[in-house]
């Protein structure tokens, strides 16, 4: 043979070759169609209407690992616009798929849509919820766990088993009522219990003695903080919210809306039944509800007594949230270490100190944020802002500390540039707790105290080992502080986690934007993009 003829052979099956191993490395695709309809459901032992995903509830949990690409193709079948949010879920590029009303339009009745985004380098325990309205206090929510790849490894032994716990607080009242009560400029009543897996007291999660599994709790109420345990067990917590932690072991975790934890427990008892319990922190009266940890054959019911939680006990719950740290040495989604990203060395270009108020608006409840209670534009802000629509949103609206003055509705928008390294001071102004969610990102969570923050508060944070998360409380009348690296492009929801203050204005935007258009930072919008208010036309 020639060598040109070789050569050009070679080059041939070189870029046959190419290609095949181009295919074969994309990322492998979960696909899901879901109904979400009108159903009855008995929590509580009254039947009500409840929001089912084909058929269940809680909906299904979407099993995932790194970098999966998820394609949910959802069928509105209610009566109302809907949308589900991926809560911890991180959206990288596609701020489009992050299903809140500040980057989609809503799903109309009678239609659907299609998500399409990656679990880009993620692992770790999530869940998705309803959106919109109030819709989440009946259902619609379920588990979105992302397991490491094959060739990641877990900084520890691989357990026997897995189980998914959603605890949620639940009202026997309809999400309308619900709805009715907060336009009316009432607040909303203690919820009427709790739940495990949308059970009251009847949930069971079945294991061998001797063996150890993971348990994957979150909270996905609209208000209530829980602690959670387990009787006769002890939990080594492994995981928060996408971060691997040092193994510390608790007897009973707090575990505030919006967040979620992982933890290993080993069954070490007799071979019986033990009462697992969740019950309300920082609530009068205490709501409880309890399931079964259940040793495979065993033939005993569970008996008392039941294992003694916290109630009030701000400062334990604030003492156990400092013992929650970073595991620098462990990787999480990638094979680098955690502790290699040195966030407290890092220079902080912008600080913003957002005050949670509560505030009369045309004699009405309203919450704010440095005096804006925040409205929905009709126009999602992503739309407006990549189809350069006038009107609808400025970066002035909210200031970056609180000022003196009465509140006012507006639409909060905080512009920053990206790969700016920000500092966030949630400062509690009222004597409950509060629960704070930023989409698109997990922060290092540096401080927590009590009173007013002040510059000197930094001189007590926690620049080595802070744990990385998306959801973080601040507790009555106190600060939490956190830090982000924003370095992800898009409009990206920073929320109050206590579902009936964000729906009354307690949230804002975070514009993270350059002037650079690349699909390596953002994709484009999505041709199958819902388009809404101004962007209709």
């Amino acid at each position: 043979m020639r060598p040109t003829i070789f050569l050009h052979f070679l080059v041939g099956i070189l870029v046959s070759l190419s290609a095949i191993c181009t295919i074969n490395a994309e990322d492998p695709y979960l696909y899901y169609t879901w109904t979400v309809s009108y159903g009855l459901v008995s929590p509580l032992g009254i039947p009500q209407k409840g929001i089912l995903i084909n058929g269940q509830f809680p909906g299904p949990t979407i099993e995932a690992v790194t970098n999966d690409n998820i394609i949910v193709n959802v069928i509105n079948k209610l009566d109302e616009p809907f949308l589900i949010t991926w809560n911890g879920i991180k959206q990288r590029k596609t701020t489009w798929q992050d299903g809140v009303l500040g980057t989609n339009c809503p799903i109309p009745p009678n239609t659907n849509w299609t998500y399409r985004f990656q679990a880009k380098d993620q692992i770790g325990t999530f869940n998705y919820f309803p959106s919109t309205k109030l819709h989440r206090t009946v259902g619609g929510f379920g588990g979105f766990n992302i397991a490491q790849r094959s060739v990641i490894a877990v900084p520890y032994p691989i357990p026997a088993g897995e189980f998914t716990l959603l605890v949620s607080d639940w009202y026997k009242t309809s999400h309308k009522v619900l709805q009715q009560t907060l336009d009316s400029g009432k607040t909303l009543p203690l919820p009427d219990g709790l739940l495990i897996n949308g059970l009251h007291k009847s949930a069971i999660f079945t294991g061998e003695k001797g063996k150890t599994y993971k348990f994957r709790v979150s909270n996905v109420g609209i208000a209530t903080s829980i602690n959670f345990r387990i009787q006769g067990h002890t939990m080594t917590l492994v995981e928060v919210e996408g971060a691997h932690t040092l193994q510390e072991v608790y007897e009973s975790l707090d575990v505030h809306p919006g967040q979620s934890v992982a933890v290993l427990v080993t069954l070490h008892g007799s071979l019986k039944d033990y009462f697992i319990i969740a019950s309300s922190r920082f609530t009068k009266p205490i709501l409880a509800t309890t399931g079964y940890l259940r040793y495979a054959g065993s033939n005993t019911p569970a008996s008392g007594p039941l294992p003694i939680g916290p109630t009030y006990h701000i400062h334990w719950s604030m003492k156990q949230a400092r013992t929650i740290r970073l595991n620098l040495t462990a990787n999480a989604a990638r094979p680098n270490p955690q502790g290699s990203f040195h966030y407290g060395t890092i220079p902080i270009v912008r600080r913003l100190v957002l005050a949670n108020t509560a505030a009369k608006i045309g004699g009405k409840l309203r919450y704010a944020v440095n005096k804006i209670s925040y409205v929905d534009p009709e126009t999602p802000l992503k739309l407006a802002d990549w189809l350069n629509i006038p009107g609808v949103f400025n970066l002035d609206t909210i200031k970056d500390t609180p000022t003196p003055g009465p509140a006012v509705f507006g639409a909060s928008v905080v512009g920053t540039t990206l790969h700016d390294f920000v500092e966030i001071v949630f400062q509690n102004t009222e004597p409950m707790l509060q629960s704070w969610h930023l989409d698109g990102y997990s922060f290092y969570v540096v401080g927590y105290g009590s009173g007013n923050w002040t510059p000197d508060m930094r001189r007590r944070y926690n620049l080595v080992d802070a744990v990385s998360r998306h959801t973080v409380q601040v507790y009555p009348t106190g600060w939490s502080a956190v830090l982000v690296s924003l370095d992800n492009k898009g409009m990206w929801n920073l929320r109050s986690a206590i579902w009936s203050r964000r729906y009354l204005g307690q949230q804002l935007y975070v514009r993270v934007w350059n002037n650079e258009h690349s699909l390596f930072t953002e994709t484009d919008m999505p041709l199958n993009a819902l388009l809404c208010g101004k962007a209709k036309h």
